[in-house]
């Protein structure tokens, strides 16, 4: 691992192999979360035949904003080389009551590149009473395979505005993730047996009130896996299930997961 340029808060100790070869980095927040007004940027870049898997020591702590400061924005930024693989396995992101917080990621995958990227958002502090309790949380992915777009999502929360608690939105549900799953150059026909294969895999997963799991392929190159539920700890074991699932099928690989530092 290379670091060309790190600014607080965002910082990285060091890359440790896994056991299947990959560069293992976890990525620090030293003040403890993503503070009103901030302005963050991560840049990835992994070479040619390279393996990157990256995660967070802890989960993302979005603060409140004050009134007189902007939205907090983070961008992501990442290449894949040729035939490499990034797995981008970050903990749950928690935006406090009173944060304002926009998100936006943007991934090249290059011919052959693999990618498995998750992300869950929970409602609040639920412990302290917060439940959908932030003013903005904006959420935007643009997923490139060879050049060509094959996701393009944007999200807008306002749940003051619009409650998510809508049986048009969320629901009775508090917990939601999102699972980007690609491989440029994979054939349609391989997609739509994996779509298949993780799609029986959801429906064991899924229990009607408690936990809503849901597989579509992309137009091409991926597919994606998307779970709601009441309780986060239902989308972490069921990701981790897509994920060692998926690994299999198209490297004919375990999937392991990341070893926390602290």
């Amino acid at each position: 691992m290379r670091v060309l340029e790190a600014q607080p808060p965002l910082k990285v100790i060091r890359a440790f192999e896994t056991d299947y070869g990959a560069a293992l980095v976890h990525l620090h927040n030293v003040s403890g979360g993503v503070l009103g007004g901030d302005h963050l940027v991560l840049r990835v870049q992994v070479g040619e035949n390279a393996r990157a898997q990256v995660t967070t020591t802890s989960a993302t702590r979005i603060y409140r904003n004050a009134v007189d400061k902007p939205a907090s924005f983070q961008l992501n930024e990442i290449d894949v080389g040729e035939n490499a693989v990034f797995e981008f396995l970050p903990d749950p992101l928690i935006p406090f009551a009173q944060s304002s917080y926009r998100q936006r990621t943007q991934i090249k995958l290059a011919g052959g590149a693999g990618l498995f990227w998750w992300e869950t958002v929970a409602p609040g502090r639920e412990a302290r009473g917060e439940r959908f309790d932030y003013n903005l949380l904006g959420l935007e992915v643009d997923i490139q395979a060879n050049g060509r777009p094959i996701a393009l999502e944007y999200a807008r929360l306002e749940p003051q505005a619009r409650p998510l608690a809508s049986s048009v939105r969320l629901a009775q549900y508090g917990y939601f993730s999102t699972f980007y799953i690609c491989r440029t150059g994979v054939p349609a026909a391989q997609w739509t047996a994996l779509e298949t294969e993780l799609g029986e895999l959801a429906g064991r997963l899924t229990s009607a009130g408690e936990t809503l799991w849901g597989v579509s392929t992309l137009v091409r190159d991926g597919l994606v896996v998307r779970g709601l539920s009441r309780e986060g700890r239902n989308l972490s074991s069921g990701l981790l299930l897509f994920w060692q699932a998926a690994k299999q099928a198209l490297y004919g690989e375990k999937a392991t997961p990341p070893r926390k530092v602290y």
